[in-house]
């Protein structure tokens, strides 16, 4: 087990396990933390977890540990590590099981004040025209085929159909398209969940969240991203669905012989992995880049309907109900990107769970507008609990992969709430607040209480004070649908 006399302390926010911790490590485990949240997070395996990860063939620099960092599948969710391309492993562990779950935020010209008399009414129209909960499916019925390109095509296959603007697909990360996606490595099971699954929200921690725009921290990058104080803006979280949780599967009981077969040493089986030139590494590869595109297509058609939503109810009521995209930006994701390693810029596989890409000012592959002010970064909170816009940093560019934290970060297991929490207790409370709640069932909502997550203000300090992340405006809901 780690302990916190085991750790190195860099900063107020920064710490390190040194590579000698253990034998086995290939390289330092590097932790971006607040002493009151090193605390908190001993109460679980994360940090066992990073070491373990440290373990993996090709590391290079070293794995990274957010603020919200908390156990996950083998790689703490939180975590960073970046492998040599193209002869380092890839691990579907430390990517996770929702292929790019992420988030989406687009900004309005509505005041909340004008729409406070219809946030009810406007929170019932969300909820029906986005379905959500376990296995639901939605408005679309598609053939395998257009599954298909779907996986291929991404946010573009929305664009064709119109679910989409040119300013939507470009303000997505990637453009909402991951190039080498191949639909044949994607198994009959996983495109038999993925069909009717397009357009919807899913459950777990999955939201469409209206927010206001509470406080700006950094003018100049709110007004480029269309944030103003006194006004709405909307969050979609959510994933590839059961989609990507099957590609996930399936690579994960593949590569369980994969490790054998290459003589991989492993402390924890639940960290499998292939080489990434290996035929098993490049079929995983291709096929989380089909789960990869499907997210970003999900996202897509999901903001069309609330776009209609938003129409249906306040079209006659306000000066605009139009919204306009900020950025779309995933948070489970494995990508190969270039990154410089003692002095040298190489290329790497950046897998990223539970953590955010944050690229700092200066980024070619950012919307141009973006480019000078840095990536904006996409921060949800617990249910009843702020939310954060952030931007990347050269910071972050030169210490964390380009990545920063991704959310608040559980501090109790989902049963625990269940047991602990009462949901119509909650969803009263919530409502008492002035918070309009959309939820499938009082079980799910409990699960996703705000006493169930660290304090996100915190995380979010953290990063900003590591230097990895600046702030730009804080979000507070005043209207949530669940799954």
């Amino acid at each position: 087990m780690v302990a916190v006399s085991d750790l190195k302390k860099i900063s107020d926010y920064e710490w390190e396990i040194p590579k000698t911790f253990r034998g086995d490590m290939r390289v330092p485990v590097r932790v971006f933390v607040s002493e009151r949240l090193l605390n908190e997070a001993m109460r679980d395996k994360s940090l066992e977890q990073a070491v373990n990860a440290a373990t993996l063939p090709g590391l290079v620099g070293h794995v990274l540990v957010m603020p919200d960092m908390h156990q996950g599948y083998g790689f703490p969710i939180g975590g960073v590590a970046a492998t040599r391309y193209p002869d380092g492993v890839i691990s579907p562990g430390a990517i996770g099981y929702d292929i790019n779950c992420g988030v989406r935020l687009l900004g309005s010209q509505i005041t909340f004040e004008e729409a406070r008399p219809y946030l009810g009414e406007l929170a019932t129209a969300l909820d029906r025209k986005c379905p959500s909960g376990v296995g639901k499916g939605g408005q679309l019925r598609l053939s395998e085929r257009e599954l298909e390109r779907l996986c291929v095509e991404g946010s573009r296959w929305a664009l064709k159909r119109g679910y989409a603007s040119e300013a939507d697909v470009r303000r997505t990360e990637e453009g909402g398209q991951l190039k080498g996606a191949d639909p044949s490595h994607v198994s009959e099971r996983a495109k038999k969940r993925g069909r009717p699954q397009v357009g919807t929200l899913g459950a777990g921690n999955h939201f469409i969240e209206v927010d206001l725009v509470e406080k700006i921290y950094h003018p100049q990058a709110a007004q480029v991203m269309g944030l103003e104080e006194g006004k709405l803006a909307l969050q979609i979280h959510c994933g590839s669905r059961g989609f990507g949780h099957q590609v996930c599967s399936d690579y994960v009981r593949t590569f369980q012989g994969a490790v054998k077969r290459y003589g991989i040493q492993l402390p924890d089986r639940e960290l499998v992995c292939a080489p990434m030139d290996s035929p098993e590494g490049e079929a995983y590869l291709a096929a989380m880049r089909c789960a990869a595109n499907y997210a970003f297509a999900n996202r897509q058609v999901l903001a069309h309907w609330v776009r209609e939503a938003f129409e249906e109810v306040l079209g006659r009521r306000v000066r605009s109900a139009g919204l306009h995209q900020v950025y779309d930006i995933a948070h489970n994701m494995g990508k190969i990107e270039t990154h410089q390693v003692e002095g040298k810029r190489i290329q790497v596989c950046v897998h990223r769970k539970g953590a955010t890409r944050a690229f700092g000012p200066g980024y070619e592959g950012l919307p141009e507008e973006y480019r000078e002010i840095g990536q904006p970064v996409l921060v949800p909170g617990s249910m009843g609990t702020a939310s954060w816009v952030l931007v990347g940093t050269e910071g972050s560019m030169q210490r964390s992969f380009g990545s920063t934290c991704h959310g608040a970060g559980r501090t109790m297991s989902r049963s625990k709430a269940k047991k602990t929490i009462w949901g119509e207790d909650l969803r009263k409370r919530l409502e008492g607040d002035g918070i309009h709640i959309r939820a499938g069932s009082m079980a799910g909502l409990a699960e996703e209480a705000p006493a169930a997550y660290k304090d996100v203000d915190s995380v979010v300090d953290t990063v900003s004070g590591a230097g990895i992340a600046k702030k730009v405006a804080r979000l507070t809901p005043v209207a949530v649908v669940k799954g």
